[in-house]
């Protein structure tokens, strides 16, 4: 299973990262929203989880970005919260066609159960 990684922390991206390929996974990691949106396009991925608070460019641009393009609902997407999203954006992030969010931090064993079931949804997910 082909996992994208994008948070600008680059402690959590190594520790999910090592975490999943025990899990059998293949992991990319990427640490700055704009490059995660180039690597979107660019690329197949199963699932791809994002970090929702980043410097210049968040994961909410980079859903909105998608949503403009029409390719937000060909991709499953996880979005890692914090307390710095308020539950009115994570709600609109959630209506407009991402899988799922998990508050930070994030217990692996779960992760990793939420990864699997939605490798095995249909693309396009549709949320809606």
């Amino acid at each position: 299973m082909k996992v994208l990684l994008i948070d600008d922390n680059t402690e959590i991206t190594e520790m999910l990262s090592q975490y999943l390929t025990l899990k059998k996974c293949d992991c990319t990691i990427i640490n700055n929203g704009r490059d995660g949106l180039d690597q979107i396009l660019s690329k197949k991925h199963d699932v791809i989880i994002l970090d929702i608070a980043m410097p210049d460019f968040s994961g909410i641009d980079l859903i909105n970005s998608l949503e403009k393009k029409g390719k937000l609902k060909e991709h499953k997407i996880i979005v890692l919260t914090a307390s710095s999203v308020t539950d009115e954006e994570l709600a609109n992030i959630l209506d407009k066609g991402v899988v799922t969010a998990l508050k930070k931090p994030v217990d692996l064993n779960r992760l990793f159960e939420v990864v699997r079931i939605c490798s095995q949804l249909k693309a396009p997910y549709n949320a809606k």
